[in-house]
């Protein structure tokens, strides 16, 4: 009789083996993670996300979750018949753009990711910006040359800010009772205004407020690429400036890895670049050696 070992089932403990020293060291340390991108409109790819959190939580790990969600604000004010324009990059944001942005963030994605964790056994809560005083933002100011004389002209965003202060005690106190908190990019200024901030931005702010030992910027490619194609898996700051320099950073990924290089000065261990339609990329990139994406570190 054949008492053989199933090699899928062997497979799985040689897995769980391979992640006892990652479970070890990370053990009650924070993770901000940033998610937003194409990972979000996927209803399996929702799954596989709200499982990752949850599994990370229910091993010791405390995550915090900063959403983004620029396609469903645009949605949303295509809808209602709200005109958007962009500068560089960022919406500008009127009055009323900026009081739909606040309802499709903090109330509609925003609850529909704790509801995720919820379904799966995890006790999220979702909260913005403005909760406790979480983030104080600060009107973000922009020029650019103007088409046709060239000169350099203010462009008034509206009610567009970026954070200038971080106060975590909220998070690590619901971290410490056993809460995921979800957190929507949304904040107050001095001025008492709302401000709408960039979720990478934001979660950056977060994560080197709260010395995080990870902070997962969930993106729709691969990380960063190397003139060849392939995944760079490790960078700090001198190998990102020549990166930059030679051209093989360039568009989007710029601000990206500006983030995840502020993050890291600020206090972080380090900084992750993954692709959230990768099932289980963070998973793979805490819990095996090899890693899943672009690491950024001193």
């Amino acid at each position: 009789m054949n008492h053989a070992p199933d090699p899928a089932m062997l497979a799985k403990a040689e897995t769980l083996v391979e992640a006892l020293p990652y479970l070890q060291r990370y053990a009650g340390q924070a993770f901000v993670i940033k998610y937003g991108g194409h990972a979000m409109g996927d209803p399996e790819a929702q799954r596989d996300f709200a499982e990752d959190v949850v599994l990370l939580k229910a091993v010791g790990i405390n995550p915090v979750v900063v959403h983004g969600g620029g396609p469903q604000i645009g949605a949303m004010l295509k809808q209602l018949g709200i005109e958007s324009t962009f500068v560089g990059g960022l919406r500008v944001t009127d009055a009323a753009t900026a009081e739909v942005a606040e309802m499709v963030l903090a109330g509609k994605i925003n609850k529909e990711i704790v509801g995720w964790i919820a379904a799966l056994g995890g006790r999220a809560v979702g909260i913005s910006g403005k909760d406790a005083n979480l983030v104080l933002a600060e009107k973000v100011s922009r020029s650019e040359a103007d088409p046709n004389s060239g000169i350099e002209r203010h462009v008034d965003l509206g009610f567009v800010g970026e954070p200038v202060a971080v106060d975590p005690t909220i998070l690590r106190n619901l971290t410490k009772d056993n809460f995921i908190p979800i957190v929507a990019p949304v904040a107050l200024g001095a001025d008492g205004a709302t401000y709408n901030i960039n979720a990478d931005t934001m979660a950056g702010a977060i994560a080197g407020a709260l010395g995080a030992t990870r902070f997962f910027l969930l993106t729709d490619v691969a990380g960063v690429l190397g003139k060849d194609g392939n995944l760079l898996t490790d960078l700090d700051r001198p190998a990102i400036d020549m990166l930059k320099a030679d051209g093989t950073i360039t568009g989007g990924m710029i601000p990206k890895v500006e983030t995840c290089v502020a993050a890291v000065d600020a206090g972080v261990e380090a900084a992750v670049i993954l692709d959230g339609r990768v099932p289980h990329a963070m998973l793979l990139e805490i819990f095996t050696a090899r890693g899943a994406g672009t690491l950024i570190h001193r």
